[in-house]
């Protein structure tokens, strides 16, 4: 059924499609009794799934990566849908629009998307304000934890060199709203900020945020977005710095700006032009830099891996290389809103 709805909305504009579907959910959910149905359909629990990690208790390791909800708007029906977690975001310390649409573009022979959102988002005070009500409202069902995630960015208006404030500006504004940071240097969308990778630009902001952090009375995880696309000797320094700094983890990978080996046409890919690629084809890439990142820590840096997971058998893949948790986005898309509970499924047997 879920299929025959894809296929027809495949007819119309991704971002269009996003927010329908996601405010028709959201006028359900907004509805005690239907939630609960919807909740009940779409969730799983077992004991087998829940993780200890970073100090938080993950109800299941399936969250949903950053750049879906960005601005903390559909956390009510995200967690209706089972996830164990959501990472909100990217979150810039000024609202911007992103980049001109059409920004999004479904690739269906390959299972894939290509994006160059460009970090859109109403600005950090307002992704905060949500976040606090949403917070507050959960004071009441503690039982139905949903673990959030804080992926905070630069303005694209911001030099590489000031990259660090903007970076300590939303880690400030969301520390006491968020359960872990994950900082994206990784987005090719923003021009420039992948520059921000190389260790020297990473060192900076990263050491910076930590002593903020450990500089509170009780400090938040804070990760690393890293991109697919680095070289062995890149993947090393940021061993490296993950240690130097003693960074609670990686979130592994970003997407790709190859295009190697897609189905779909090259004409069709060249209209299209510039953009991160998810899905399908990063799978292969996103399980080799997992697996040696974790053999090379000897799994003593703990990874969330996100990239082409659309079943319970890829993200059983991504656990067996070493992650301690999934994310999913690409996949959300194609399997539908059954894919945190069918992953569950598989890895509770």
């Amino acid at each position: 059924m879920y299929y025959l709805l894809r296929d027809l909305l495949f007819h119309f504009p991704p971002e269009e499609v996003h927010y329908f579907s996601m405010n028709m959910l959201h006028k359900a959910c907004s509805i005690p009794p239907i939630k609960k149905i919807i909740s009940k359909n779409f969730s799983l629990q077992h004991p087998s799934l829940e993780r200890e990690l970073f100090g938080l208790h993950f109800k299941n390791p399936v969250g949903l990566g950053a750049g879906f909800d960005k601005n903390a708007s559909y956390l009510n029906e995200l967690e209706a849908l089972g996830f164990g977690f959501v990472e909100i975001g990217t979150v810039t310390p000024k609202a911007q629009p992103g980049n001109e649409q059409p920004r999004v573009f479904r690739l269906p022979k390959d299972k894939a998307l290509i994006n160059r959102m460009g970090f859109n988002n109403e600005g950090v005070n307002a992704v905060r304000n949500r976040l606090e009500k949403w917070n507050n409202s959960r004071l009441t069902t503690p039982d139905s934890r949903l673990i959030i995630g804080g992926n905070i960015g630069k303005n694209k208006i911001t030099a590489n060199e000031d990259a660090w404030k903007d970076y300590e500006i939303c880690f400030n504004e969301l520390f006491d709203v968020a359960d872990y940071f994950v900082v994206n240097v990784s987005s090719p969308n923003t021009p420039g900020l992948r520059e921000l990778q190389e260790k020297e630009s990473l060192r900076k902001i990263l050491s910076h945020l930590q002593n903020i952090n450990q500089s509170k009375t009780k400090a938040k995880p804070l990760l690393l977005k890293i991109a697919p696309d680095l070289t062995k000797e890149q993947l090393d320094d940021i061993i490296d710095l993950s240690v130097e700094i003693k960074l609670d983890g990686l979130v592994v990978t970003n997407t790709t700006i190859g295009r190697t080996g897609l189905t779909t046409a090259d004409s069709r890919l060249n209209e299209i032009g510039a953009g991160g690629l998810s899905g399908k084809p990063l799978t292969a890439r996103s399980t080799e830099v997992v697996s040696y990142l974790s053999q090379q820590t000897k799994q003593q840096l703990p990874i969330m891996a996100s990239g082409g997971i659309f079943t319970g058998a890829d993200a059983k893949e991504k656990l067996n290389a070493g992650a301690a948790l999934v994310q999913v986005w690409t996949g959300f898309i194609y399997e539908g809103p059954m894919i945190v509970k069918n992953i569950c499924k598989n890895l509770a047997e």
